[in-house]
């Protein structure tokens, strides 16, 4: 994969940055010392798996925490609607039942889901979000040796993405698995559509500039305190202190995937979290991330997850397939 990150940037030292965002980004702040009649106001709580940030520019402060609540608001509602950790979610009631009977989800469920059996169909299943037993299997945050081979073998190139459907029952969306290894994971697209649902939020409360950060997914709304487009880099996978590469942002997202943010290792290898379906394995890369700039956040999500560990060629195949505007801007 071809490293395309744009040029011409010049680099902010360390107190000029600002952390706004926990995961993969870091965005460069405006000097203290320059006048401006609006600021940037931020707030961040856990999310997502994550830390969720959002900054607001805007002249009423307590005006921008009214917008800025309401996005917090949808990014909550997307979690309880698609983590597989809960047992009440659309995700986790499908898990639990939807191989015995179809199980009514959501329109949102489904519409994401929808989204994530288009990337599986153009990817040939290099993207697949049927594979909750293998990420269950792994569990890279709490293992610290591979599981049992045989185990491994057993979701090896099954596709599993093809096995389970979606349909309408009465006017509700169902999902339907017709094997039983299939479990949901939406962990490669769902947060950033929980960021798009944020900036939506924003939007109707008649914001214009602001940023959505949920962990390596952000959106950048018009543009930073000074008026220019925001100035996003991208943290060095081997020391989050540096940032490697930068380039402007403006109504625009951005998502990274990587291999330094959860793993764990053994006999001297690492095991990272971003499984390949058809080793039921994490996937081989010559690169630790590679980040995808998108129109919304969802397609920056999934595309960066599905084109991770791929060489240039095939990687934007797929992209020409499912996300012709999208374009990897990082690889490190």
């Amino acid at each position: 994969m071809h490293n395309q990150s744009p040029s011409g940037l010049s680099g902010p030292s360390r107190r000029e940055i600002l952390l706004l965002g926990a995961g993969a980004f870091a965005i460069a702040a405006v000097p203290l010392w320059r006048s401006r009649r609006s600021k940037l106001i931020r707030r961040s709580v856990p999310s997502m798996g994550t830390i969720a940030e959002i900054g607001v520019v805007h002249r009423d402060e307590q005006y921008a925490h009214g917008a800025i609540n309401a996005a917090f608001a949808e990014l909550q509602s997307v979690e309880q609607l698609m983590t597989r950790f809960e047992t009440t979610s659309d995700v986790g009631r499908a898990n639990l039942q939807a191989v015995r009977e179809p199980t009514a989800v959501s329109p949102a469920t489904a519409s994401v889901l929808r989204e994530s059996l288009l990337w599986a169909e153009a990817s040939d299943g290099v993207f697949d979000p049927c594979l909750g037993k293998v990420f269950k299997a792994w569990d890279v945050g709490h293992r610290s040796e591979p599981p049992r081979s045989d185990l491994v073998r057993r979701y090896a190139g099954r596709s599993l993405f093809r096995t389970m459907e979606l349909d309408t029952r009465n006017g509700q969306p169902v999902v339907h698995f017709s094997e039983s290894d299939v479990e949901i994971d939406l962990g490669g697209i769902a947060k950033g559509y929980g960021v798009d649902r944020a900036v939506l939020a924003l939007r109707e409360w008649g914001i214009t500039n602001a940023l959505v950060n949920v962990g390596g997914d952000l959106y950048a709304m018009g543009a930073s305190e000074d008026g220019d487009p925001w100035k996003v880099g991208v943290r060095s996978p081997r020391d989050p202190s540096k940032v490697t590469e930068q380039f402007e942002l403006a109504d625009a997202a951005v998502a990274t995937s990587g291999d330094y943010m959860q793993y764990f290792t053994h006999n001297g290898r690492q095991y990272h979290h971003l499984m390949d379906p058809k080793t039921a394995e994490p996937r081989e890369s010559v690169v630790h991330s590679v980040t995808v700039k998108a129109d919304d956040c969802m397609t920056a999500d999934a595309a960066a997850t599905t084109v991770f560990g791929l060489d240039g060629g095939h990687a934007y195949r797929i992209l020409g397939v499912r996300a012709p505007s999208a374009r990897i801007v990082s690889t490190i």
